[in-house]
Parts: C-alpha cells; sequence; structure tokens
C-alpha cells in the first residue's frame, strides 16, 4: 500500500513538473512575442511620425500636390487607429503607398531632392524602414518559435487548457509580394 502511494506522489510530482516547465517556457515566449511586437509598433510610430514633417516640406515645394500630402495624413491616421496586426498589416500597406506616392513628386520637384532638411528626413525614413523589416523580422521569429511550441506534444495540451493560442505573423501585403515592373522606355 505505502509503495502504491509513494508511485501515486512520484507520478504526480513527476508531471506537476513537467506541467510548470511547459507553463512557465509557453508564458516567456508569450512575454516574449509582446515584447518584440511592442518594438514594431515603436518603429512603425517613428515612422508615421516623421510623415508630418515630410509632408510640411513637400508643402513649401508643390502646394498643389494635395493628393498625395492627403494619402500620407490618411496613412499616418490609419497607424494611430491600428488595434490588430491585421490593422497595423492594412495601414503599413497604406502607408508604403503613400511613400511611392510622394517618391514620384520629389522626383518632379529636383528642388525639393536638393533641399537639406527634406534629405535628412529622406535619409530618417529609409533608416527607419530598415529598423521596421528587421524587427518585423524579429517579431515573425519569435512567432513561429512560440507556435511550434503551442503545436508540440505535450506542450499543445498545456497551452490549450491554459489558453495558449497561437499569434499571427505580421504578414507582407500581396501588393509587396509582386515583383516590381522595371520599364527602361524605349
Amino acid at each position: 500500500m505505502k509503495k502504491s502511494t509513494g508511485i501515486i506522489i512520484g507520478v504526480i510530482v513527476i508531471l506537476a513538473i513537467i506541467f510548470g516547465t511547459s507553463y512557465n517556457s509557453m508564458l516567456n515566449l508569450d512575454e516574449d512575442v509582446d515584447a518584440q511586437w511592442a518594438q514594431v509598433e515603436n518603429q512603425l510610430k517613428r515612422r508615421a511620425d516623421l510623415i508630418p514633417n515630410l509632408t510640411n516640406t513637400v508643402k513649401g515645394y508643390a502646394e498643389h500636390e494635395n493628393e498625395t500630402l492627403t494619402k500620407l495624413a490618411e496613412a499616418r491616421s490609419g497607424f494611430d487607429n491600428a488595434k490588430s496586426i491585421e490593422d497595423y498589416e492594412k495601414a503599413n500597406e497604406k502607408m508604403d503607398g503613400a511613400i511611392d506616392s510622394l517618391n514620384v513628386v520629389v522626383e518632379a520637384y529636383p528642388e525639393l531632392k536638393a533641399d537639406k532638411s527634406f534629405e535628412n528626413l529622406q535619409v530618417s525614413l529609409e533608416g527607419t524602414e530598415n529598423r521596421i523589416a528587421t524587427e518585423r523580422m524579429r517579431y515573425n521569429e519569435l512567432v513561429r518559435d512560440y507556435n511550434k511550441k503551442v503545436k508540440r506534444f505535450p506542450t499543445n495540451i498545456i497551452s490549450g487548457f491554459m489558453g495558449f493560442d497561437q499569434r499571427e505573423y505580421f504578414g507582407v501585403s500581396e501588393k509587396d509580394k509582386e515583383a516590381p515592373e522595371v520599364d527602361f522606355g524605349k
């Protein structure tokens, strides 16, 4: 009788250790994913904060380019209103389109390209774009690790029981997946 009680207690202790270790591991990964997402948001916010300065600089040179300036303002507000990864993906796509429109305007105004403050803003924006790509990659790597842990046995049982669901990747828009068209003109 004492031997069977000892075995039962031993099994319970082993299961508690497995459960506790798996739970703590899931909790750590969950927090890592949240922290990395905050870094992505931080860089997206940085880019959105550069837009008013770019807009004001462009206004000084190209006052009749209201459509482009409106696109930039709308794109920026998309980040302010984003609540989910999907919202951020949509806002990011709008921002990319607005920046593409801005680049077309810049090409039409050589004196704008030569403006030192505009040049500095463009360098800042380029650096921010690189930071966004890096933070986005890091986020997606953590999500991958987290999702693998959620799906693996025996943590899949524990994660389902404790409410650890799979996380969303920060994806690329369909437009960004398309290869750019190059036309050298004839």
